[in-house]
């Protein structure tokens, strides 16, 4: 019996670090999970503070995403996480630079603790290109 999905894994994005794959694809949907900002290569979080690691955080959300057959044209929603709503403004030039000339929808949150003590974690769902 098959899957009723199709894992991703790219070595262009950090490995997971618990149970779960960078993504899933079910009926021409992407499912992206968290992707926090670690160097693929080092699996290590990059030094610079919070746009750093959100530049990071996003360069892996978009390998995983074209990994699974999307791109960031296909970002239907994202959700950010954030260790502390203060670094919004900052995060948030980030992500626009990263997704312009897209706005998906999107929900972000201030959470009390991200994995590996972290500052952002961006997960999203995509559809894969057509």
């Amino acid at each position: 019996m098959s899957a009723p999905y199709k894992s991703i894994s790219t070595d262009q994005a950090p490995s997971a670090i618990g149970p779960y794959c960078q993504a899933t694809v079910h009926n021409g949907t992407i499912y992206c999970s968290g992707n926090i900002p670690f160097d693929p290569k080092t699996m290590q979080t990059v030094e610079g503070g919070v746009e750093a690691q959100t530049q990071q955080a996003m360069t892996n959300l978009l390998n995983v995403i074209q990994a699974a057959g999307g791109d960031k044209s296909t970002i239907l929603k994202t959700t950010v996480f954030i260790k502390d709503m203060n670094d919004f403004a900052k995060i948030n030039a980030v992500y626009e630079k990263n997704l312009a000339p897209y706005k998906p929808a999107r929900s972000a949150v201030e959470v009390a603790r991200l994995p590996k003590d972290v500052l952002v974690e961006v997960e999203c769902i995509a559809t894969v290109k057509a």
